[in-house]
């Protein structure tokens, strides 16, 4: 029988996604059992076909209009559209979603991409969105900020020869320069928090799913960024000393689902580097497990700044690259009984 998607609650409002406000949890809880029951829609523990939902760093950081890195994609409006979507796919397939994997991205001021971190001879931090490149440091352009080693419990040694090291590791290893970014994400700050309309829409599915969400919490290494929920961009220090290492925990769930289904922000950048580590991973192991992953192209937007800087025909490419591997690209409106390899 073709699966039907299920109609989307009344309590929820398409206008209100690119706004912060309180989501209302008790009086969701008792709608979400009334739902459950309205639509006999059972407890995840008895999905058959087990699918898990991702979704990358959907916060107001990134999500809300006005907050520090809010994904604007080409379209000027691209997290608030993704993000409709995204509520609205978690409604219509409320009775199929076993779980709902968050990530937060989680900062505090003193870490490696923060201006803070860096200074030079003037005593000027660099700008927000400065890339800083190995031929910056290696000419003392940019230094380790000494006046923050104690807080860090480090040296201003180590923390210039962790600099040095951390820029030629991101150079050898294909990824992106050490960008500067705004501070963002701060823990315990409005940012860091899952935007209203989908914390509504995942606190709903919990409850109508007997399916607690699984949270994982990345960026909180002060030596480290941490695009990928799955992996930091860089493990060891100049003296090959661990300073992070993979979430291999979170892989593993992963592949033990029938389906992985991701979506978030931004696709050019936590979003990619995501699947980009899991893709990685699926190599080393069994290359078939690339087809269970679908990625929710108009979930996710890449960042554009006008005037300077535009990700776009970055993560194109890389979702090229991901569907050339075996994963399926799929949008949120096509019905997900016509997904290959899905069964619902």
């Amino acid at each position: 029988m073709p699966h039907y998607k299920l109609p989307i609650p009344p309590h929820f409002d398409l206008g209100k996604v690119g706004e912060v406000w309180r989501v209302p949890y008790q009086e969701r809880a008792e709608d979400a059992k009334r739902w459950a029951k309205e639509h006999n829609i059972e407890s995840a523990s008895r999905d058959k076909f087990r699918i898990s939902l991702m979704l990358v760093d959907v916060q107001n950081s990134f999500c809300i209009p006005g907050f520090e890195l809010y994904v604007h994609g080409r379209s000027g409006t691209g997290a608030v559209d993704d993000n409709r979507r995204v509520c609205e796919f978690i409604y219509q397939y409320l009775d199929v979603i076993t779980e709902i994997c968050p990530t937060m991205d989680t900062h505090q001021a003193m870490q490696i991409f923060h201006s803070i971190f860096l200074v030079n001879d003037r005593g000027e931090h660099p700008e927000p969105l400065t890339l800083v490149t190995v031929g910056d440091i290696e000419r003392g352009v940019w230094k380790f900020n000494p006046r923050i080693a104690e807080s860090l419990n480090i040296s201003e040694s180590y923390g210039q020869s962790l600099l040095l090291h951390y820029t030629r590791k991101l150079k050898a290893g294909g990824k992106y320069e050490l960008t500067i970014w705004p501070y963002h994400a701060m823990l315990g700050g409005i940012g860091h928090a899952l935007v209203s309309a989908v914390e509504e829409a995942v606190f709903f599915h919990s409850v109508a799913r007997y399916s607690q969400p699984d949270f994982q919490i990345k960026g909180s290494n002060p030596f480290t960024e941490n695009y990928s929920v799955l992996s930091p961009e860089v493990l060891e220090d100049a003296q090959g000393k661990p300073i992070a290492e993979k979430n291999i925990r979170f892989i593993n769930k992963l592949l033990e689902y029938d389906a992985v289904i991701i979506a978030g922000q931004a696709k050019s950048h936590c979003v990619a580097w995501t699947i980009d580590d899991l893709l990685s991973e699926i190599l080393e192991s069994e290359r078939a497990l690339a087809e269970k992953v679908y990625l929710l192209e108009d979930c996710s937007s890449p960042v554009v700044i006008p005037g300077v800087v535009d990700y776009t025909e970055h993560a194109d490419a890389a979702f090229r690259r991901f569907a050339d591997a075996g994963m399926h690209v799929v949008r949120s409106k096509d019905p997900m009984e016509d997904w290959p390899g899905i069964t619902l």
